[in-house]
């Protein structure tokens, strides 16, 4: 499918009012809660779920404007560069990955607002494309965040 710069700017200011809403009303306690991961994965908190879906998103937005990845991400594979971003944000503070949070949507737009209009429906991509900007991080919002906080009153309040 061919995408526009309005809807792609469109889905990804959705999926950042989500998340932003939810983000809003975590409690000191949650952003400690685990999420639901393998045993075989890092034991990631709410936290390091957000920390994982600012990365990505941080990432597509660095790729879309032709940026190289950090020295310290090249050559790694999906895998190691969670883990990774594990070990950097998992002992930063909640306030510092909310900032984080906010900037980095501010240089997401930035980015769309950049791109030439052939550059968004240029070429056949798939529905969810480009996926970082929503999708993905619906999918851990969803599967990860709100999973953690099941059962908290303010959670239920949407």
């Amino acid at each position: 499918m061919r995408h526009t710069r309005k809807d792609v700017t469109e889905r990804t200011q959705r999926e950042f009012r989500q998340l932003d809403r939810l983000v809003k009303r975590l409690k000191p306690a949650d952003w400690r809660r685990h999420v639901p991961r393998p045993e075989t994965k890092d034991p990631w908190t709410v936290k390091d779920a957000l920390a994982h879906i600012l990365y990505w998103k941080e990432h597509s937005a660095r790729v879309f404007r032709g940026e190289k990845r950090p020295a310290e991400m090249k050559g790694l594979d999906v895998n190691q560069s969670n883990a990774l971003i594990y070990r950097r944000w998992r002992t930063r503070r909640p306030a510092d990955v909310v900032a984080w949070h906010r900037r980095v949507q501010a240089e997401v737009i930035q980015t769309l607002k950049t791109r030439p209009d052939d550059w968004f429906g240029g070429k056949e991509r798939g529905p969810s494309w480009p996926g970082d900007f929503d999708g993905h991080s619906a999918w851990h919002r969803v599967r990860d965040i709100e999973a953690a906080l099941v059962g908290r009153q303010s959670l239920q309040r949407k």
